[in-house]
């Protein structure tokens, strides 16, 4: 099994607690070339009424309800959910309990009756599900005929990315074809999967790329993934890679390719 969908490793070690996932969240929100930022285009694509049952599987710490807390209409009821107590916890701390609610929840086994939600989101989590033909199955059973699923996601880049800039700085080219968590469920996957549940899936694309000019912050983007380069040789190689790169050209730019996908409807079986 890939790591990465290994729900105890998940739980146990990677998520367990905000950590590794503050540590990527700050590279992107601090080296990020598009001023709109990724969260608040996220809420912009929502089509909700004013009022609305949703739900947030895979809440993480809660930072889309957190940047866009001024937005969220009075009449939103908002149940984030996740599979780790830890960022539960910490999405309870920076949100509070007076307009949310928090439940522990497997996306393969949802607690929640048929035709609950209006809405729910899955911000880039949905790779790490082992089985996502389960998962995309209890999303459409807990949406209401009229709901909406937005799943957010990565897909390939046309550019120099930022793991393929890793695996060229440590003379692994021969490691592109090797599929990644993320091929799971893409930008280019996931379409043909929500096609299997949902009747419509149109597909947004955020234009974006990385300009980073600060060495450390990247370094501790790779250290939290948690993967094999992350050796104390490793990462001086890539500091060594990136400080150059930096000096030569003012910053260190790489591609990025990041969506979500947007689905209603029940697709005919």
């Amino acid at each position: 099994m890939n790591r990465m969908t290994d729900q105890r490793y998940l739980l146990e070690d990677q998520y367990r607690d905000p950590s590794n996932l503050q540590d990527r969240v700050r590279l992107h929100a601090r080296f990020s070339v598009n001023p709109r930022g990724w969260l608040p285009w996220v809420f912009d694509r929502f089509a909700f009424g004013k009022e609305a049952r949703l739900l947030d599987l895979g809440c993480g710490t809660g930072d889309l309800w957190r940047v866009n807390r001024a937005r969220i209409p009075s009449g939103w009821e908002i149940t984030l959910a996740d599979l780790s107590p830890g960022m539960l916890d910490a999405a309870a701390t920076r949100l509070g309990k007076e307009r949310f609610s928090y439940r522990v929840a497997d996306a393969q086994d949802l607690p929640f009756d048929n035709d609950r939600f209006d809405g729910v989101i899955a911000n880039h989590m949905l790779y790490h599900v082992p089985d996502r033909a389960q998962a995309l199955g209890e999303l459409r059973r807990v949406l209401r005929a009229d709901g909406r699923l937005y799943a957010a996601t990565n897909g390939p880049t046309d550019g120099i990315g930022l793991g393929a800039w890793v695996r060229q700085a440590l003379h692994q080219e021969d490691q592109r074809l090797q599929e990644t968590t993320i091929d799971l469920f893409s930008l280019e996957t996931g379409w043909t999967q929500l096609k299997r549940v949902f009747a419509s899936v149109v597909t947004h694309r955020y234009e974006d790329a990385f300009e980073i000019t600060e060495v450390e912050p990247l370094i501790a983007y790779v250290r939290s993934t948690g993967g094999t380069l992350a050796s104390p040789d490793e990462l001086d190689e890539l500091r060594d890679a990136a400080t150059m790169e930096i000096e030569r050209h003012g910053c260190l730019r790489l591609a990025k390719n990041a969506g979500m996908f947007e689905a209603s409807g029940r697709a005919k079986q």
